[in-house]
């Protein structure tokens, strides 16, 4: 992701992030392969916050299933927030049911980046695992 801000944060500060803001006050779900951790997932309030899969794990559907994972606790929907640049993020979210909400032009968040708002919401048919993009 060339497009991101370098030095936006020190390692010591992403650290503190994760272990004292994601992990004790968001729902993580974790990704592993051979016992290392690959990826995973974080929700709160109904906001997708992170989605992260290690580069040289990606397009093994590890992404995929962490994605499933949140939508099954998701009854009302998820949301998340992805920069326009990430083209590859959005055409991800969009073949699994996403729909761009909103855009910003980035002022708002700290990378000072486009992005778009995206929700998923689940059919109102509950019988079975049947997902449809909210409109």
């Amino acid at each position: 992701m060339a497009y991101l801000p370098r030095n936006l944060h020190t390692a010591e500060e992403t650290y503190f992030w994760k272990r004292d803001i994601v992990l004790p006050r968001e729902k993580v779900w974790v990704a592993e392969l051979g016992g290392k951790i690959v990826g995973y997932a974080s929700v709160s309030d109904g906001l997708l916050n992170n989605l992260y899969v290690l580069p040289d794990c990606q397009g093994r559907g590890i992404g995929g299933a962490l994605l499933s994972e949140v939508k099954t606790h998701a009854h009302e929907g998820v949301k998340l927030w992805t920069f326009e640049p990430n083209k590859g993020a959005i055409r991800f979210y969009e073949r699994h049911g996403f729909v761009t909400i909103e855009r910003s032009d980035g002022r708002a968040n700290e990378e000072k980046i486009p992005d778009r708002l995206m929700v998923w919401r689940p059919a109102p048919d509950t019988k079975g695992p049947r997902y449809t993009p909210y409109s």
